[in-house]
Formats: structure tokens, sequence, C-alpha cells
């Protein structure tokens, strides 16, 4: 069969479209889910000037696939995206929502294998099994958010072997150029100067991959910082949990790698990420330049990062953890808001490709 909303053509069985997630079957949204405490927080992403408001559906309905049961093959058609032969043209991105559902069983899987590593440590007392816990509790949360910005990454341009690869390469180089800056600041160590040495080592190394025109999109420069902030994440979570089973117990072992966990979305994977988006954002289909580092447009984000960085590090007593809950919510409506923007850029070349159809090497 066709889906009535974009004619694609759905294999008997799949529920929903592969293209754009339509599934006649699914329930209209309950009073009560509208008036949730999410949907508080999506109607306030949306809060954009009517004009600009060019990308549909809502920003609300992009969950909406998280709960319905997808097939082996929905899976798979998501993992071979980004390769030459099939990364779609601009002229077939979707400049609308995405709809994301595969970043939900990962994480479903990750806990699942933490459970079973859990169980090895605690009830068992089996020491084989402490590296194993440590890398995956470390990894989880953040590779999970990043498999969310890799669904939301439109144009479908970068394949999931190159952000294994950032993931890896970009988080330990990501480390090393932090350590040298704080070599550089030695006894001048306090929540900014942290903040400075981490974030700007990040965007060195985000702007390291994303500087080839092959990455010029918003949405490709969002999901490359995430890779770099999700592996520095990681690697840092994984040492942290390490010091603390050496120098304290089990217990701070488990509590360090809980709330690390609970916290990595809004820490170093959103502010990588919007230092990304915010460079592609003023690089476009230029080449890399360095007088592009000084430009407002890029430095108002990047001082951004740094400052949520510093608030972050703060030691103020009895605010851990509500003011990182805070600080959480308001790196994810920045980030949203540049997902919109990011959806605005593609409809915007499409719109190029369209009526400049002579000039394709600048789509």
């Amino acid at each position: 069969m066709k889906c009535p909303h974009c004619a694609y053509v759905i294999p008997d069985e799949v529920k929903s479209c592969l293209n754009c997630g339509y599934n006649s079957s699914s329930p209209d949204k309950t009073v009560e889910e509208r008036n949730s405490l999410f949907y508080e927080f999506a109607h306030f992403v949306d809060m954009v000037p009517r004009v600009e408001r060019s990308v549909e559906p809502k920003f609300r309905n992009i969950f909406s696939r998280v709960f319905r049961s997808h097939s082996e093959l929905e899976a798979e058609r998501l993992f071979i995206v980004g390769t030459a032969l099939t990364t779609p043209k601009i002229r077939e991105v979707k400049e609308t929502w995405p709809k994301p559902w595969l970043f939900a069983r990962v994480f479903l899987f990750a806990l699942i294998a933490f459970l079973g590593l859990y169980v090895g440590v605690s009830l068992f007392q089996n020491v084989n099994f402490i590296p194993g816990l440590i890398i995956v509790g470390a990894f989880a949360v953040p590779f999970t958010t990043l498999i969310f910005f890799w669904e939301m990454n439109a144009p479908q341009n970068i394949a999931i072997y190159r952000i294994i690869y950032v993931v890896f390469i970009g988080g330990i180089l990501s480390m090393l150029v932090a350590l040298v800056f704080f070599d550089i600041l030695k006894n001048n160590i306090n929540p900014i100067t942290i903040g400075i040495a981490e974030e700007l080592a990040k965007a060195v190394t985000v702007i390291y991959f994303v500087r080839k025109l092959k990455y010029r999109y918003i949405l490709n420069g969002l999901l490359l910082g995430a890779a770099v902030g999700a592996g520095f994440a990681a690697f840092e979570t994984a040492g942290y949990a390490l010091r603390g089973l050496i120098s304290g117990s089990y217990h701070t072992l488990y509590t360090t790698i809980l709330w690390r966990s609970l916290l990595a979305p809004g820490g170093h994977v959103a502010w990588a990420a919007l230092t990304g988006a915010a460079f592609c954002m003023i690089q476009g289909d230029k080449h890399f330049e360095l007088n592009m580092l000084i430009k407002p447009k890029f430095l108002r984000i990047f001082i951004l990062a740094i400052l949520m960085h510093a608030l972050w590090d703060t030691p103020l007593p009895g605010i851990f953890p509500f003011g990182q809950l805070i600080l959480m919510a308001a790196s994810w409506i920045l980030v949203f808001r540049m997902m919109r923007k990011g959806l605005k850029e593609i409809s915007e070349k499409k719109w190029r490709f369209t009526y400049n159809p002579f000039e394709p090497s600048k789509i």
C-alpha cells in the first residue's frame, strides 16, 4: 500500500510509513496528554513568530512513534542511511520534524545490559563484570542521546559508522586538548576556567570534524557536536566511576554512574551540539576561515555554552540537582530551537534548488 501522506510504498509487514511515520491506527492525543508538562515544554519550544513557522508538524509530535511497534526492516533502513548510495538529494529531504524512535530501543538494550552486569557484580560478587558495568553505564545515556540526534538529522547524510568514529576519536581528542588547556592554566582552576577549557577543547574538535563542506547543514553540526560531546561525557563518567570505586565503595560507583547518566543529556552532549550547530550556521556553503570564529552568531552560542558549563560546576550548597535540571531544560530548549533553524535551512535550500536548478553545487 501507499502512504496517504507522502505516497511512499509501505511493505506489507510494516505498520507505519518508513518515510514520514504515518500510522492510520494511531489514536489522537488525549486532553490529559495535551495538558501535560511535556506539552507545556513543547509549546515553549514552538514559541516563535508565526511568519517563521514554516516547519510542520509541531515539535510536540516528534515523539509520537516511540511507543509504537516497529519491525526490523524499519531499523535496518535507518542504519543504512548516510552512504553515497543512500543519502537523499536535497529536494528529497523533508523539512518537517522527524519522528525518532530508535533511540528509545537503544536505551532499553543498554539498560538491560547494565542490569545484567549489575547482577553479576552485586549478587555474584564477580569483579570480571566491573569493567563492563563501568563502560556500559558510562556510554548508555550519552549514546542514546546521540542516536536521538542522529535520527533528527533530516538530511540523512552521515553514516552511523562515521558517528561512532567521531564518538571515540573526537571524545578522546577533546579530552586531550582540554588537558593541554588545564596544564596551561595550572593553579587557576575554577568553574569559569573549567568551562572555558573544556568547551574550547570540544569546540576545536567539533570544528575539525565539521569544517568540510560535506557537513554544511546546521543539523549536521548538531549531530557531530553531540558525537564529540557524547564521547567526552562517557569517558569522563567512566573515569569518575573508577575513581569512586577505588576511593570509596560499590555504592559510590553506582551513584556516580546514576547521577552522571541522568544529567548527561543536558551537559557535554547538548553544549557541544550547540557549538557545532553554531559553527555550521556561520560557515554555510563557504570554506573554513579563522575569522568565522569571531562572528557574533557563533560567539553568542559558544559563550552561552561556557556560561552554562560554569554554572553547572559552581558548588552552591543545596542546589544539586535542581540547578542542573534547570540548566538541562534550558540547554534542550536551545537545542530544539536550533533544530527548528536547521529544518528551516533545509526548506530554504529546497526552495533555492527549485528556482535555481542550474546551481546544484551551492545546494
